[in-house]
């Protein structure tokens, strides 16, 4: 039979995934890659890890798999989105970038930002023409900041991509992106599903560096002799586009047609939303982007700390329960969801802010500032770990309100990521966006996504939506409870009152 392969390069690693031609997943593996912090707020990588960790991951999985690289029909690509990769004119078997990849959580682009919106004419301009403002994390204000600050490597930069599409440079040769992860440059007609011509001529830079767009199903490449070799595959095998990582795992999830959304709590926390036509937030709270399905489009919120906040209390402030899961064999995130469970909902007025990498959604701000609010000395550790978790999906919640708000309907929530491994933090997500919390029989997200994309692009299914009513199927749907999603209406608006009050003092906290 054959097979399918998915590779999502993520922020910390690199999943190889191989499905066969029903779905079927038969094995994954994964990479490690590091982050590098060189300055407070900046955030890079170098793309040579991200290709020895595909080479790695990639040998892993077909063994795991046990299948033969001839069985592999086609590669699907995923992703970290609007990462900024410099190339000069390097081969593929080469192409050293010209400095460290600019991540999507590099905050350095504040100037920029105002550059690109000035550019545009202003910021309702920008949205009109890219769908998006300028947001620090997008992939043009990169590039102006390169040209501002080491204009020596600007002037050396022949090509620009995107994480996923480093990798298919060196796996094919070929100077290629999808209409899905190039919506998040800030460059890329997203109604039009074309790059902005007007709009780059408008910041002088030049169109020859940009790769050519496919739709994400479309076949980019072949697999060249020296790339095969590096991953253990058979020359020639088709790449498919694929997609940035939350177009890509909207597809592992089925949110291919209207009425399905998805929340999804990795470091960052996504709701994404599919739309049959373009539709825009005037205020630009969530983002436009095509879809992985050709010809349609998505929106979606991201707000930059929602794992990344538990993590973080997990590491700093969670050392008892890291020793004690070690004991028992257990992951902490259980024991301190336990903790939390003891405390009662709203945890006696105390709310936690989660904008502890700035925040993107629906406040793009890159000096926010996270904390509890409303601590006294009655407030206990379950109490911080609840509010913890209440916020976190108080965060989630605002970009489905604005959703739905945007007249897009919001029928169910289907939850992924660490969100929804506790039924008690996916009923908290039931009450909090009070609509049905929904799981699926895979978890598998971008990576499988990916691997449906090539199955399309190869001719396995007809198209993207007749794979995914295939594959993916509902395993448990739990309805809001009507008292905790009437109270959890009331701490919402009280959390939502919060930043407006505290956004000047955060911007003035950041320059102490």
């Amino acid at each position: 039979m054959a097979n399918l392969l998915g590779l999502d390069i993520g922020t910390s690693g690199t999943k190889a995934l191989i499905c066969n031609t029903k779905g079927k997943v038969l094995a994954t593996a994964t990479a490690e890659h590091d982050i590098s912090t060189p300055k407070p707020s900046w955030s890079e990588q170098d793309p040579q890890q991200w290709w020895d960790a595909c080479c790695k991951a990639t040998k892993a999985v077909l063994k795991k798999a046990k299948v033969k690289p001839a069985s592999i029909k086609g590669i699907g690509l995923s992703g970290q989105m609007h990462g900024s990769v410099f190339l000069g004119d390097d081969g593929p078997e080469t192409a050293v970038p010209l400095r460290p990849a600019i991540l999507w959580n590099d905050q350095r682009t504040v100037k920029e930002c105002a550059e690109l919106e000035k550019a545009a004419g202003s910021r309702r301009k920008l949205i009109d023409m890219t769908g998006n403002p300028a947001l620090t994390g997008f992939t043009a204000p990169k590039i102006l900041w390169l040209r501002n600050n080491e204009p020596r490597n600007f002037e050396a930069t022949r090509h620009i991509l995107l994480p996923k599409d480093y990798i298919r440079y060196r796996m094919t040769g070929e100077y290629a992106t999808e209409v899905g992860d190039a919506s998040g440059t800030s460059l890329l007609d997203v109604k039009k599903r074309r790059w902005n011509k007007t709009l780059i001529s408008k910041l002088k830079l030049d169109m020859a560096t940009l790769p050519r767009c496919y739709e994400s199903h479309e076949i980019s490449g072949c697999l060249t002799k020296w790339a095969a070799d590096k991953l253990g595959l058979k020359v020639g095998t088709p790449v498919a586009g694929g997609s940035g990582d939350q177009p890509a795992g909207a597809v592992g999830n089925g949110i291919v047609s209207r009425g399905i959304v998805s929340a999804t709590m990795g470091t960052s926390g996504v709701v994404f939303a599919h739309s049959d036509k373009p539709a825009y937030d005037p205020k630009g709270r969530v983002h436009t982007m095509c879809s992985a399905v050709a010809g349609k489009w998505c929106v979606f919120g991201c707000m930059l700390s929602a794992g990344g906040s538990f993590q973080w209390f997990r590491n700093q402030l969670g050392h008892a329960e890291v020793r004690a899961a070690k004991r028992k064999g257990c992951d902490p995130y259980e024991l301190l969801i336990a903790e939390a469970e003891k405390a009662p909902a709203g945890a006696e007025g105390l709310i936690f802010l989660p904008y502890l990498t700035g925040e993107r959604c629906p406040y793009a701000d890159p000096f926010a500032r996270g904390g509890w609010i409303g601590l006294t000395a009655r407030h206990d550790r379950p109490m911080m770990i609840r509010s913890l978790l209440e916020g976190v999906t108080c965060g989630m919640g605002d970009a489905v309100d604005i959703i739905e708000g945007m007249g897009i309907p919001v029928e169910s929530v289907r939850l992924s990521g660490g969100g929804a491994r506790s039924k008690f933090w996916r009923q908290l997500q039931a009450d909090i966006y009070n609509k049905p919390a929904v799981r699926i029989n895979t978890e598998e997200g971008g990576a499988l996504g990916v691997a449906i994309l090539a199955g399309v692009g190869t001719g396995v299914w007809k198209d993207v939506p007749e794979a995914c009513s295939a594959i993916i199927k509902e395993s448990e749907r739990l309805e809001p409870d009507e008292a905790s999603a009437k109270y959890y209406g009331k701490l919402h608006r009280r959390y939502r009152a919060l930043y407006p009050k505290l956004k000047d003092e955060f911007a003035r906290q950041a320059k102490l």
